[in-house]
């Protein structure tokens, strides 16, 4: 006669075991919580889907196919940074490499897509090398404070920018990155504008998930006034990647000539995913008095293994999306909030109809509201120190400059070696920095004779 063992033993409900393996008491948030915080990461992101293939499609990148790729690249990377690293990071295609590899390589310099999606895969592999000798973790820890402070400010400033520019409220001139106003009676300003007050109403009474409610209530909006297309089919047949998966052109990317690029697309993407691991992480309460994250290695190395693969799928090297803060402002505070953002790309390959529908316009508000709220991490910066409060709001200054928070974020650092040696303080900055500050010299050389 056979026993059990396990006869009058509790058995663990599958959502303790959830709230255990994510370590949900620990940081204080319930399954419903991440979930909300989840969908409303995937709402804020879902305009990649659009934005990411267009910019491909510049360098002659076929747009069907990228967009498979990236919902591809969204879903595994993102469910990897959930159960392996356990934070609550979407992860995916960054618009800068998307940037890089159609207008600025393919359009501009000519160069064959091939070759830049091949430059992105080796700046990655070096990426996957410091992440596993523990390099990155060194120079993440080796930034100053008043620096790392500032990063918040600066991927705030960028997310607000971006959801400006994706409710046409700001027109940037790509050329100069000069900013002026768009027209607030446009549509798409029409619907930024009332998710942003529908934000704050409901914000203010203390209705769960405010800024999910905005984005749902900006789409609806924006049927009548005709940017919300309502697709002929709810339904759709995934697109092959065959035309760009494995097309890769890896020798000719090795040329000396493409040296700057590739410094480019290491240093911006370094930068990138050092800010918004950061600044994410400090937002959703999972870094420490000095701005340092528990077990950093971990995403790091999410992050630098799908910039890696992603290349090889055809679509420019994944890095931690600054959208991420969107889903750590409604309380996300663990990997469950990632794989629910997870789980949702993974729908639009069946319905992807239904996620393109929601215009950038409706995200716009979820990104113009959270990059504000991330200014709050400037009150920190001791701005009567001048050496540490320059450099922090040069940091913050350059973003908005540049266009770029990898280029603000390189350039703090720059700069605070810099400031620090002619205020005669040389001796308060790290070897390690000095040594960080000849590839950030290279690099702004690249930026301005580019």
């Amino acid at each position: 006669m056979s026993t059990d063992m396990n006869v009058g033993q509790p058995v663990e409900a599958p959502e303790a075991r959830w709230k255990s393996y994510f370590r949900m008491r620990e940081r204080q948030t319930d399954v419903k919580t991440e979930i909300v915080a989840g969908i409303t990461t995937f709402l804020a992101a879902a305009y990649l889907l659009i934005v990411i293939p267009s910019l491909l499609s510049a360098g002659g990148i076929d747009r069907a196919a990228a967009t498979t790729a990236t919902i591809i690249v969204i879903v595994g990377a993102t469910l990897f940074m959930a159960l392996y690293a356990n934070m609550p990071f979407a992860v995916g295609p960054g618009i800068g490499g998307s940037v890089l590899v159609g207008p600025t390589m393919a359009a501009v310099g000519h160069i064959p897509w091939q070759t830049g999606l091949a430059i992105s895969f080796w700046s990655s592999v070096i990426f996957v090398l410091l992440t596993v000798l523990g390099i990155r973790q060194v120079i993440a820890r080796m930034v100053p404070t008043q620096i790392k402070l500032g990063l918040g400010a600066a991927i705030g400033l960028f997310i607000t920018l971006l959801g400006f520019k994706n409710a046409g409220l700001v027109d940037v001139n790509v050329r100069n990155h000069a900013l002026m106003l768009g027209s607030f009676s446009s549509p798409q300003a029409i619907v930024a504008v009332f998710g942003i007050f529908l934000a704050v109403f409901l914000r203010g009474r203390k209705v769960p998930g405010p800024i999910l409610w905005a984005i749902l209530g900006s789409t609806l909006l924006g049927i009548p006034l005709g940017i919300t297309k309502l697709p002929a089919s709810f339904f759709g047949v995934p697109h092959g990647i065959s035309e760009i998966g494995l097309h890769l052109d890896f020798f000719s990317a090795l040329k000396l000539q493409y040296f700057p690029y590739l410094f480019a697309f290491f240093a911006s993407e370094f930068f990138s995913t050092l800010g918004t691991t950061l600044a994410v992480g400090a937002k959703a309460n999972l870094v420490d008095a000095d701005g340092n994250m528990e077990d950093l290695g971990k995403p790091f190395l999410v992050d630098s293994i799908a910039a890696t693969i992603s290349p090889l799928l055809g679509i420019p090297s994944a890095t931690a999306l600054v959208e991420s803060a969107t889903g750590a402002e409604v309380g996300g505070r663990t990997g469950f909030a990632s794989l629910a953002t997870a789980a949702m790309f993974a729908l639009t390959l069946l319905f992807t109809p239904i996620a393109l529908m929601i215009p950038a316009a409706a995200t716009a508000p979820a990104l113009i509201l959270v990059g504000i709220s991330m200014f709050g991490a400037l009150k920190r910066v001791d701005v009567e120190n001048f050496s540490d409060g320059l450099s922090a709001l040069m940091m913050v200054l350059l973003t908005l400059v540049s266009n770029s928070f990898g280029t603000g974020i390189a350039c703090g650092l720059l700069f605070y070696v810099i400031v620090k040696v002619l205020s005669g303080e040389a001796r308060q900055v790290s070897i390690g920095m000095y040594v960080l500050a000849i590839p950030l010299a290279y690099y702004f050389w690249t930026v301005a004779m580019h």
